[in-house]
């Protein structure tokens, strides 16, 4: 009962959220447009095609997560091994395939007086290295607003980046019949190390040091509540910074971007509900079904990106694709964070495991 209390009294950010996130859409993209020289000046701070303000604003979202973690329940979640099978079940034996099915049926078939074959063919590849990187960072994001288990959410996180390592090259050259993908080792180590593993430390060592000196009812009543809004306000300063960066895209192929958005807002609907009610027929609760439904939802855009250019060119109808993931993915995600906190009372409130 304490729990539906907890999300009938959200917080000022939380309760207009659609709003903020609309104003920081528009924002970003003034910027760009206006101030150039801020996009440009932020484009110069990346290293493996990662973007370092991006990482520093995504690390300021997980930290409050990670300070929730008792690394005691991380055996727990281990001992628990539905959840895990849901997430990597959906993750690797379907979404992916969903993802170019939906991408072919719509850009090849129902939206091919529009689009040449040979562009859509590129549009069709970019959308699959994005259906094939499950979220490595901001699920966490997702998981903290739906009130996910957060030891639970980092083993889920934690074992689809191992099946990653091995899954994704051979995954995209069968569906693209492309023999030479190399998946940049650099860009998916640094994103481990900064979206996983230095926010974790750091959050371990704040919840270890904070409770010696001041005790447990301290830290719960008082320092994480210091962060509630935190979150929020990490992911508006992204949505200002990622749509700065974009608005040249934006602005020059409006047509092609809602053409592209179609099957990618389609494809992560169907992959949410798809392990949301796997979830549900398990009877798994509600903080461990939400962010195994996020992790398939959500996409790895930094790896996605990266490779699209690689393979195709910075300028080609892949990496494109792969922006188009990144434009509609938050806006996105937050409806399917509102479904998930609304349909709350669907799911049992204990872990039930045979």
């Amino acid at each position: 009962m304490s729990d539906v209390k907890e999300t009938k009294t959200i917080g000022f950010f939380e309760k207009y959220l659609t709003i903020w996130v609309a104003v920081c859409i528009v924002l970003g993209v003034a910027i760009g447009q206006l101030i150039p020289s801020v996009p440009a000046t932020l484009s110069k701070l990346e290293y493996a095609s990662v973007s370092i303000p991006i990482a520093i604003l995504i690390w300021m979202m997980i930290y409050p997560m990670m300070l929730k973690i008792d690394f005691s329940s991380i055996i727990g979640a281990l001992k628990m091994p539905k959840g895990l099978i849901v997430t990597c079940g959906t993750n690797w034996l379907i979404k992916p395939f969903t993802m170019f099915f939906f991408s072919w049926l719509f850009l090849k078939v129902i939206f091919a007086s529009f689009i040449p074959e040979a562009l859509a063919t590129e549009y069709i590849a970019g959308a699959v290295l994005l259906g094939a990187a499950p979220c490595t960072a901001m699920v966490f994001v997702w998981s903290h607003l739906t009130k996910g288990d957060p030891a639970y959410t980092l083993v889920q996180v934690a074992v689809n980046n191992l099946i990653l390592l091995v899954a994704y090259a051979p995954i995209v050259m069968f569906l693209l019949g492309i023999s030479n993908v190399t998946v940049p080792y650099d860009t998916l180590i640094l994103s481990i190390v900064l979206f996983i593993v230095v926010p974790l430390v750091g959050g371990y060592l704040s919840r270890i040091y904070i409770i010696k000196s001041k005790g447990m009812d301290y830290f719960e009543n008082v320092f994480l509540k210091k962060f509630n809004s935190i979150t929020i306000i990490g992911l508006l300063l992204t949505l200002i910074t990622l749509f700065s960066f974009q608005g040249d895209v934006i602005l020059n192929n409006p047509i092609h971007i809602v053409l592209i958005a179609v099957p990618l807002i389609i494809q992560t609907f169907f992959i949410f509900f798809l392990a949301y009610g796997w979830s549900k027929a398990w009877k798994l609760p509600h903080n461990v079904s939400s962010p195994a439904g996020m992790i398939g939802a959500s996409n790895f855009f930094e790896l996605s990106v990266a490779v699209a250019i690689s393979l195709f060119g910075l300028t080609s109808g892949a990496a494109l694709a792969t922006v188009v993931g990144v434009l509609v993915e938050v806006p996105v995600m937050l409806a399917l964070v509102k479904i998930s906190n609304n349909t709350r009372h669907w799911f049992p409130q204990v872990v039930r495991e045979n």
